[in-house]
């Protein structure tokens, strides 16, 4: 029944985090954390319930030299580690502390404070923390708290099974997911209704978003979700043929989305499929399916007529004369608070002091996660990150081609490389700070993780 129950609630939240505006606003991401928190509070709970059971009857030796924690805690201890000590630096950066130490761990968060310290106050009167918006800090603190929480969770959880069968509602889920919110998308865009869900946004719907509020984030959503069909790929059966046609929606929708980057990373990603995919009946197989699948989108793209895409590409050399200034701006906050930044989820606080170009508007986000990560959560945080994802690519693919043929190997290869499409896309984009991305990006990397471990 509890699990049951979990896993409704793991369905619900992989549809809800991306109609709902990709989750971007903040009663979204609530909805989010509360949602895993409850599947979180389920199991507990549950284990608590099954535990009380099992001392009212005895165990044997061998049972009870088996620990169901050592299940968490001996394999994954060090990226658990690693994560419990980013979340307690993200913490620190909302301690008050005395000015005497703030001036030694962050130098230049001392000296903003000084400055807009009130007069009354006197010089070094007050505790400040190193966040400069503790606020925005808290947000991400529970934002990315939960995440953490969702990946640490599944690792526990067996309510997956075995074999391919357990994972199959959910990638069903996603894949569903992606087509509604492509074929929608497309719908909004060519009718010339330019609604996102019951907003008239016609300045946002240039191009097809979904029910996204931004192209980009649109289309790292289905970068992520086109690379894990490739299990179907190798039969002919009926359901091979619809996801086919699901696959050519996306990748359709993915065009008109006009997002440069995100048809470049989707070329990256049939290339690296090719590359590490393997098929027993003969590696040019998949080659010729990725191609002719590749081949009829892009006909039906230009069937239905592709200026605005073509327009969108030619506007290149305007856009990457901005990029390069934003992140020049970035790297000298990095450089001002190089070792605990300047709280995570400030960008948007701090940017304004370290401006030196004419743009209208505000800037948001770096244009690159992993330098606005590192200018946030200073070289320490973004270290620890780096340790941790280091730690789970090698643990995952240190022998991607070890395993004989079998659909979970398949989901590991396609998971893979969701995973790798995006992180590249994140270079240029703000992507895996779109929590709707940041929840599929998490549940992905748990499926390939645990898939590539089976058959390792």
């Amino acid at each position: 029944m509890i699990d049951r129950l979990i896993k409704t609630i793991l369905i619900l939240l992989l549809i809800f985090t991306p109609v709902a505006f990709g989750s971007m606003e903040l009663w979204a991401v609530t909805v989010m954390e509360f949602g895993i928190l409850a599947m979180i509070a389920l199991y507990a709970g549950g284990r608590m319930f099954s535990r009380r059971e099992a001392l009212r009857e005895p165990l044997s030796a061998a049972d009870a030299s088996v620990d169901p924690q050592n299940k968490i805690i001996g394999p994954y201890f060090i990226p658990i580690l690693l994560l419990a000590i980013f979340l307690s630096l993200i913490l620190f950066q909302m301690i008050p502390l005395p000015p005497a130490l703030l001036k030694i761990l962050s130098p230049k968060t001392y000296e903003l404070r000084q400055q807009l310290a009130f007069p009354f106050e006197g010089a070094g009167a007050g505790y400040w923390p190193i966040s400069l918006f503790p606020y925005a800090t808290k947000v991400e603190f529970f934002k990315w708290a939960a995440l953490i929480g969702l990946f640490i969770f599944l690792l526990r959880w067996e309510g997956f099974g075995k074999g391919l069968k357990g994972m199959a509602p959910y990638l069903v889920t996603i894949l569903m997911v992606g087509v509604a919110e492509s074929l929608y998308g497309i719908f909004e865009f060519f009718s010339g209704h330019r609604h996102i869900l019951h907003i008239h946004a016609p300045n946002l719907v240039n191009s097809v978003t979904g029910t996204f509020i931004n192209p980009n984030y649109f289309a790292g959503y289905l970068l992520m979700v086109i690379p894990l069909s490739i299990h179907r790929f190798t039969s002919l059966d009926g359901k091979t043929l619809l996801m086919w046609f699901g696959v050519i929606v996306m990748i359709l929708a993915l065009i008109f989305s006009a997002s440069r980057m995100g048809i470049a990373c989707l070329l990256l990603s049939f290339g690296a499929i090719t590359l590490l995919f393997k098929d027993p009946h003969g590696e040019r197989r998949l080659s010729r399916m990725l191609i002719f699948i590749l081949a009829l989108a892009v006909i039906w793209a230009a069937w239905l007529g592709l200026d605005a895409v073509i327009g969108r590409f030619l506007s290149v050399a305007d856009d990457f004369k901005l990029r390069p200034m934003i992140w020049k701006s970035t790297f000298q906050i990095l450089k001002d608070f190089p070792f605990l930044g300047t709280g995570l989820g400030t960008f948007v606080q701090i940017f304004p002091i370290y401006w030196t170009f004419h743009i209208e508007g505000i800037v948001t986000h770096a244009e690159n996660d992993f330098l606005q990560l590192a200018s946030e959560a200073g070289l320490l945080g973004a270290s620890i990150l780096l340790a941790t994802s280091v730690y789970f690519v090698v643990k995952t693919f240190s022998n991607p081609y070890s395993a004989a043929f079998s659909p979970g190997k398949y989901i590991a290869t396609g998971g893979f490389v969701s995973i790798l499409g995006l992180m590249l896309f994140s270079l240029m984009e703000r992507n895996m700070q779109v929590p709707a991305n940041a929840f599929l990006f998490t549940f992905i990397w748990f499926m390939a993780y645990t898939k590539s471990s089976n058959n390792n």
